[in-house]
């Protein structure tokens, strides 16, 4: 089950990881983010393409094996997905409230995807 978890997981970073460097406009433009610049297409292209891309590598690397480097892992990118979860949740103390898609969609893309990562681990 635990190699399984990972695998979904990362396919989703793998997934988000190419958008990105794809169309990096198109990806934040849901959250009202428009990027016309060069260096802005850049920004997202590393932080969302490049990073989602490492963290997919890791999570099917740590598939493979279940020693604690592996495990320290994905305890990292689970605690990860639920610093952003937590991140979106006090922006809505902060902020007025938003509609479902796309913030909270991704709290609980987040959530389930940390507290599965979390689980399997």
């Amino acid at each position: 089950m635990r190699p399984v978890v990972l695998i979904m997981v990362g396919i989703f970073f793998a997934g988000m990881g190419v958008y990105a460097l794809a169309a990096p406009a198109r990806l934040i433009r849901p959250f009202g983010i428009t990027v016309t610049t060069a260096t802005g297409r850049s920004e997202v292209r590393a932080v969302y393409g490049g990073f989602g891309l490492a963290v997919s590598g890791l999570l099917c690397w740590s598939a493979a094996a279940s020693d604690d480097l592996h495990r320290g892992t994905v305890l990292a990118i689970a605690t990860a997905l639920a610093g952003m979860a937590a991140g979106r949740a006090i922006s809505r103390l902060l902020d007025t409230p938003s509609a479902f898609y796309p913030v909270w969609f991704y709290f609980w893309v987040e959530v389930v995807a940390a507290a599965a990562l979390l689980a399997a681990n």
